[in-house]
């Protein structure tokens, strides 16, 4: 009786899902047509040849060959929804009666199912009214039920169980319409594109049919919850008179499947659902996917009325676009297309600045390139900056100590180079260690940046107190180093000290690391 699905049910016996194949199988068509056919009038037992006129007489008509026939009954059985006949044919001779067709009906879960699938493709996706008048209904059959038990003398049993499974049957029907009818509620609002007239009706249905839902459902409940308290005692003497009616019983001697209202266990889920019964009541429910519900619609109210926020719905400009696209020629049609969506030639994502080359070509499809790793601050912010200040990170004596050792060996090390330098003086053929041919490149690299023109250029280190001259000419500069050499074509290399006030030894105007052109003491 409750709305919340009961997943608490044991497995379902082996084969038993067989019975939905023929909806999705191929040919699920051929199959559906075929049990309509035994499911449109009672004790169908029917033969191949029968099926196919049937089915030719189905509007529109359903043309079979005999042997097809045959075979889908034949599959049908196989998943449990038909069975073969029993069946006496007369025929004059053994060979007839072993060539005589085979005749087929239903199985009691084949009909039971295809009556509900048949049920499911009728229903129409819009919303169905909720049989709240039935909850009225309801606690007029309580009070009969409870005169005809409390009463003295004898029960009319027939009477009795009339009105049980009439209650039942309400009950059933009010919980299932309801149900259908929240699941329309929560498909609508979740539209984003819910606006203009449709809003109008929708606000209509929710404001009016909701209410009135849950004045019904507030002014039955509590009545219905104490015709059910009343009755609740006396269940046992309800049961045991219905017991007296005939029962049906399985082929094994088993008890058939009865009615609800039949136990005491179908009373106290049906009290349970209008009193809670330690959980939450039906009635209880209600109310909170009313209160959900207009919470939504209001939500969709303010996000109509923002027009400039990311919730607005395109709805008509879809439609507009829509109506462009179908009445335009193939070339406009993807040209608009193109425009409304963006759908342009490729383009890569870069980083900026920060990134000097293009990693791939415009033209380069985006599934043969290298995805590029974007930081999470430019992708959640759009910004480089790190958020917040970075913890100050504590020193220790001891850790200056190293790192001033440190500083104070690699210092020793470049003067050793500078030195080295200074004393190779012309670098072509010199022998250098890796630490001052490494300095030589840092010089050479400041040179080329600093001079266009190498006819006579020099470079000046005041820190290590070396200069650098660069000669072009038709001879080269072989530096020779530990495995190898490298050569400086047409470039004429040497090295000399710097006098003190930042001057060469020999007093020419020279460039100092950084490209500032300084002169010597005469010129100033």
């Amino acid at each position: 009786m409750a709305f919340d699905y009961d997943d608490t049910s044991p497995l379902p016996p082996p084969g038993r899902l067989d019975l939905y194949r023929y909806l999705t199988a191929d040919n699920a068509l051929e199959y559906i047509a075929i049990m309509d056919v035994y499911c449109a009038t009672l004790l169908a037992d029917l033969t191949t040849s029968d099926t196919q006129a049937q089915l030719a007489r189905r509007d529109p008509p359903v043309r079979l060959p005999v042997d097809l026939v045959q075979d889908r009954c034949r599959q049908l059985v196989q998943w449990g929804n038909l069975m073969r006949s029993v069946h006496d044919p007369r025929v004059p001779t053994i060979a007839e009666y072993i060539h005589a067709q085979t005749r087929y009906q239903l199985t009691p879960l084949g009909g039971r199912l295809h009556r509900q699938v048949r049920e499911i493709l009728r229903a129409v996706d819009g919303v169905r009214e909720v049989a709240r008048e039935l909850l009225g209904h309801t606690v007029e059959l309580l009070d009969r039920i409870l005169v005809r038990i409390l009463a003295p003398g004898v029960v009319d049993a027939e009477a009795l169980a009339a009105d049980v499974t009439t209650v039942f049957s309400n009950q059933r029907l009010f919980t299932e319409s309801t149900r259908d009818f929240y699941v329309y509620l929560g498909s609508v609002l979740t539209r984003y594109d819910l606006a203009g007239d449709e809003y109008a009706v929708f606000k209509h249905l929710l404001l009016e049919y909701v209410d009135l839902l849950g004045s019904d459902v507030a002014r039955h409940a509590p009545v219905i919850v104490e015709r059910l308290g009343r009755l609740l005692p006396v269940v046992e003497k309800v049961t045991a008179v219905l017991g007296t009616l005939p029962a049906l019983v399985n082929a094994d001697g088993s008890a058939g499947e009865r009615l609800p209202g039949r136990r005491r266990e179908d009373w106290l889920e049906l009290s349970a659902w209008y009193s809670g019964g330690g959980g939450q009541s039906g009635p209880s429910q209600l109310r909170g996917a009313a209160e959900t519900a207009l919470g939504q619609l209001i939500t969709n109210a303010r996000r109509m009325l923002a027009s400039a926020g990311t919730g607005a719905s395109r709805r008509a400009d879809l439609l507009r676009l829509a109506g462009l696209l179908h009445g335009a020629e193939e070339e406009m049609a993807h040209r608009a297309f193109t425009a409304a969506f963006g759908c342009h030639a490729a383009r890569h994502l870069g980083l900026g600045l920060a990134e000097s080359v293009s990693r791939v070509a415009p033209a380069v499809s985006w599934w043969d390139c290298e995805p590029v790793e974007v930081p999470v601050a430019l992708r959640e912010r759009g910004s480089r900056s790190a958020s917040g200040s970075n913890a100050r990170v504590p020193r220790t004596d001891q850790e200056t100590r190293e790192q001033l050792a440190q500083a104070e060996l690699e210092d020793a090390g470049r003067r050793a180079a500078g030195a080295e330098l200074v004393r190779a003086g012309a670098l072509n053929g010199a022998q250098l260690s890796w630490d001052a041919f490494l300095l030589l490149l840092r010089l050479f690299g400041e040179l080329l940046a600093v001079h266009q023109e190498l006819e006579a250029a020099e470079v000046r280190d005041l820190d290590l107190g070396l200069v650098l001259r660069a000669v072009e000419g038709a001879e080269a500069t072989t530096v020779v180093l530990d495995g190898g050499r490298a050569v400086f074509l047409c470039l004429v290399l040497s090295v000399r000290p710097v006098a003190a006030g930042g001057e060469a030894a020999d007093g020419q105007v020279i460039a100092d690391s950084g490209g500032r052109p300084e002169a010597s003491g005469e010129g100033m």
